[in-house]
């Protein structure tokens, strides 16, 4: 007890007491200032991490934003050629259906894949699609306007297929399935495409008859023209032959008679000028009927 009535114990334990809580008092203020340092590194390195991630997913937002937006582009463009080709389509369609030429198209395989209006009449076809040129013109020949060629249509559109050089003028005599006649003129040209390559032949068909049947009325016509002035000529004749003798006939009875051979003469002239002349008038309004 007398010790711890000393003074210098009692200082010795105040300065041990002391520096103990002063040891104290420092690991726990090195641990705060760990602990501070700690928060503020981490507080600075977290605003980092995010920017550098957020970087790429921005990047990739406005690629995809970008792709989209081409992909929307072309979507329209695409839309806008459709209509534009339906458009093109359409226009083609009806000036082949109002044409009056008849028009077909033959694949490269010599099938027929399109006939306007126009063409199923001529040809006497209500749904010719499908068939090949044998079929659709059977055995019809065509010749050119030289006539040193005669052929099958047939024949013709093969060459055409494989020469793709065309055939111009070709003539020939259809017969349609109902047995009607008919003189056309044909003209075959290959059909290229955009990038050169063969998409078939055309077939331009124009339906000639009226007007070959105006040229042999006209051949007629002419004919009887030569047989009709060779008739007047005759009738003519045999008139100033009789009028030669009237003249120089001195009985009555005679002159009479003569009168009466001149008068038949007229007449029978007369009926060979009116039925020449309407015969001419029937075929004029049967060509203007045409």
């Amino acid at each position: 007890m007398k010790i711890f009535a000393n003074p210098l114990v009692i200082r010795m334990a105040l300065g041990l007491f002391a520096a103990i809580f002063a040891f104290v008092m420092g690991v726990l203020m090195m641990r705060r200032m760990r602990h501070s340092l700690t928060e503020e590194e981490e507080s600075l390195q977290e605003p980092a991490r995010p920017a550098a991630e957020a970087f790429p997913l921005q990047t990739y937002h406005a690629v995809i934003q970008q792709l989209k937006q081409q992909k929307h582009e072309l979507s329209a463009q695409q839309a806008a050629e459709r209509r534009r080709a339906k458009v093109s389509e359409n226009i083609s369609a009806a000036v082949l259906s109002n044409l009056s030429s008849g028009v077909l198209f033959f694949s490269t395989q010599g099938l027929l894949r399109q006939a306007n209006h126009a063409a199923k009449q001529i040809l006497g076809f209500a749904s010719p699609v499908g068939m090949n040129a044998g079929e659709l013109f059977r055995d019809t020949l065509v010749q050119n306007a030289s006539g040193s060629r005669r052929f099958t249509v047939a024949e013709a559109v093969q060459s055409t297929l494989q020469s793709r050089v065309p055939l111009r003028q070709l003539e020939a005599h259809y017969s349609t399935p109902s047995g009607e006649q008919r003189f056309l003129d044909l003209t075959i040209s290959p059909v290229p495409g955009a990038d050169g390559a063969l998409l078939g032949a055309a077939c331009l068909i124009n339906d000639l008859t009226p007007i070959a049947e105006i040229r042999r009325q006209q051949d007629m016509r002419g004919e009887m023209s030569a047989e009709m002035a060779l008739a007047l000529r005759g009738s003519l004749v045999t008139i100033s032959g009789y009028a030669q003798q009237l003249a120089q006939n001195r009985d009555p009875d005679m002159a009479r008679q003569l009168a009466g051979d001149i008068a038949a003469e007229a007449s029978h002239l007369d009926r060979t000028i009116g039925g020449f002349l309407a015969g001419a008038k029937a075929a004029k309004a049967a060509s203007e009927t045409h």
